[in-house]
């Protein structure tokens, strides 16, 4: 990316040298025709050297940073960043304020986001699951009325203003994401990261944000377990009893972020890696940045949230009371979701039902297909 930039500089000093030189140079004389050729015989030499040391320079670039992916991808996001980032619902970001400012909580900048496509909101399907779960769970009822459920097709729109108080239509312009987006196909991973670069407008609209998957079952209210000092907390598919241990296995189907310089720059860069790890969606990014210098020197303080309180199929949490969310992650297939998520709300209504709660009733009987 520098040794581009020396390119350009280099070009540009050169038309405007060639442009400014005296009119006198150019009339008259033998001697100044000599000049002339003398001029151009040195002139020419120094562009030759100059291309030449360009040249080294990008190969040397080139082949250094290759070693180093996400430090290519820092500089290269340094450059980027004073660029704006093409925002995909610009023509809707008014319509998304208020659709915000309604759902807030009473700090008037917190809500609760979900995405969700027609193959997920189908009548039975995950989205009334996810309804249900909040509708059963120890006081989360009265948290519907700060979600926003983000559709991504029309059919999904459609289906949210049935039920749901707050709604907001993200299509994309030839593009359908109505169907079934299987895990890492081309269709997923575009959904995934058209997921990450809304929630950057959310954060620069001044909002803080608990993102969920639409298959993580609300039980309790989570907010009482969120860390006061960290600005982007995120779900583990696996925790090692750190909560600030990088080496913990982040999952993006849930997180809190609060809304702040350091957090707009962060998914920036996070949204950026989609072009410099292809094929990759946005939790293996995550992975390979969450390492990144840059990190540390925007200050941005990230948080691991304990599996015991916020657990999933991956790694189960093992006491029901202690238990806030439920995730149906490291599960592939719609319908294997659906048949386990229905035996979590089942293993959850026994346990709020039970007068004795002994270690059967305390624990989960799933996963079952999924896992």
């Amino acid at each position: 990316m520098r040794g581009a930039r020396e390119k350009m500089e280099s070009a540009g000093s050169g038309g405007e040298g060639g442009s400014s030189a005296p009119k006198g140079l150019k009339s008259g004389g033998n001697h100044h025709d000599w000049d002339n050729h003398h001029h151009r015989h040195y002139s020419g030499l120094a562009v030759r050297i100059t291309v030449l040391f360009v040249t080294v320079g990008i190969i040397y670039v080139v082949l250094n940073q290759s070693a180093y992916p996400t430090k290519f991808l820092q500089n290269s996001f340094s450059f980027m960043s004073d660029q704006s980032i093409p925002s995909p619902a610009i023509n809707k970001e008014n319509d998304l304020e208020n659709t915000l400012k309604r759902a807030a909580m009473k700090d008037n900048k917190t809500v609760i986001i979900t995405t969700l496509n027609a193959a997920w909101t189908e009548p039975n399907s995950i989205f009334d699951l996810f309804l249900e779960g909040f509708r059963i769970g120890n006081q989360t009822e009265n948290l519907l009325n700060h979600v926003v459920v983000v559709a991504l097709d029309q059919k999904a729109y459609s289906r949210c203003l049935e039920v749901h108080h707050h709604c907001y239509a993200l299509t994309t312009a030839g593009i359908d994401f109505s169907g079934e987006a299987h895990f890492m196909s081309e269709d997923y991973l575009k959904m995934m990261w058209r997921r990450i670069d809304f929630l950057r407008i959310v954060l620069e609209l001044g909002y803080n944000f608990v993102f969920t998957d639409a298959d993580v079952m609300w039980l309790r209210d989570p907010f009482q377990r969120f860390f006061p000092d960290g600005d982007f907390q995120i779900a583990c598919d696996h925790y090692w009893y750190n909560y600030t241990d990088l080496e913990n296995s982040p999952n993006g189907g849930f997180n809190y972020v609060k809304s702040n310089n350091r957090t707009i720059q962060f998914y920036k860069f996070w949204y950026a890696g989609k072009d410099y790890f292809p094929g990759k969606h946005d939790q293996d990014v995550l992975n390979m940045i969450k390492f990144d210098p840059f990190i540390k020197d925007i200050g941005l303080e990230i948080r691991f949230l304990d599996t015991a309180y916020f657990g999933g199929f991956c790694e189960p949490s093992k006491d029901l009371d202690l238990v806030i969310t439920m995730h149906a992650n490291c599960c592939i297939g719609l319908e294997n979701k659906l048949h386990d998520i229905k035996m979590v709300i089942d293993d959850w209504k026994r346990y709020m039902s039970s007068r004795d709660r002994n270690l059967k009733t305390r624990s989960w009987t799933v996963p079952r297909i999924c896992g």
